[in-house]
């Protein structure tokens, strides 16, 4: 019963409109920071993609309800979509049938080369090394380190590094200060108001739990 009410607050939170996605670990979107290319637990194009439906490319696989791949890039301190793409199968010369990254970007923005992200707002999750932890549900997963990237409306402000332990400490100072702001006494009348049944501790646990996604800045500055 918690389950799928942990998964109905994420929907009715964070507007997604596919339930499943947070059931079936995803594709994740891809970043290039300072030279290395990095897998991203964010979907900064959801947004776009949730005021303008019929833009969403199309795709029938439960490891990529959204329908696309993002490529994204820091350039001049500006986040940037790089290209969006689909996995599709390829024949290589040898015969082997391989999944490969095929490029989509003219079909959805055909006029536009470069795309700033200036509408998104929030906290780019970069997990690396070591899989610690594997989670069969969205991002869920927990890695061995992590690079934190604060972005205001498609601007890149600064970034932070943990490792995993660091990571989960991190999380439980910004829960700390989030708690003393008016967002999180929204949130948590919210939820409860939504899901009466829903007692004090599992609210607050959910909301530590995905404290990221309710918070687009550092709290802590330490």
């Amino acid at each position: 019963m918690e389950k799928l009410i942990l998964i109905s607050f994420v929907v009715l939170s964070f507007g997604f409109s596919k339930i499943e996605s947070f059931r079936t670990a995803q594709y994740p979107d891809l970043i290039e920071f300072n030279g290395t290319e990095y897998s991203l637990s964010t979907n900064p194009l959801e947004p776009y993609f949730e005021k303008n439906p019929d833009k969403r490319p199309q795709w029938t696989s439960t490891a990529l309800y959204r329908g696309y791949i993002g490529h994204f890039g820091i350039i001049d301190s500006t986040l940037i979509l790089t290209d969006i793409s689909q996995p599709r199968r390829v024949k290589e010369k040898d015969g082997k049938t391989i999944f490969k990254n095929i490029s989509i970007k003219k079909s959805i923005f055909p006029e536009i080369d470069t795309i700033k992200i200036d509408w998104y707002s929030g906290i780019l999750i970069l997990p690396y090394g070591e899989r610690i932890k594997y989670i069969h549900s969205g991002y869920a997963s927990e890695y061995s380190n992590y690079i934190l990237l604060e972005i205001k409306n498609g601007k890149f402000k600064r970034h932070k590094n943990y490792r995993h332990k660091e990571f989960l400490r991190f999380k439980e100072k910004q829960y700390s200060e989030f708690k003393k702001t008016e967002t999180y006494k929204n949130q948590f009348e919210h939820i409860k108001n939504n899901y009466p049944e829903s007692n004090k501790k599992f609210i607050e646990e959910f909301l530590k739990d995905h404290i990221i996604n309710y918070t687009s800045e550092f709290l802590d500055e330490q």
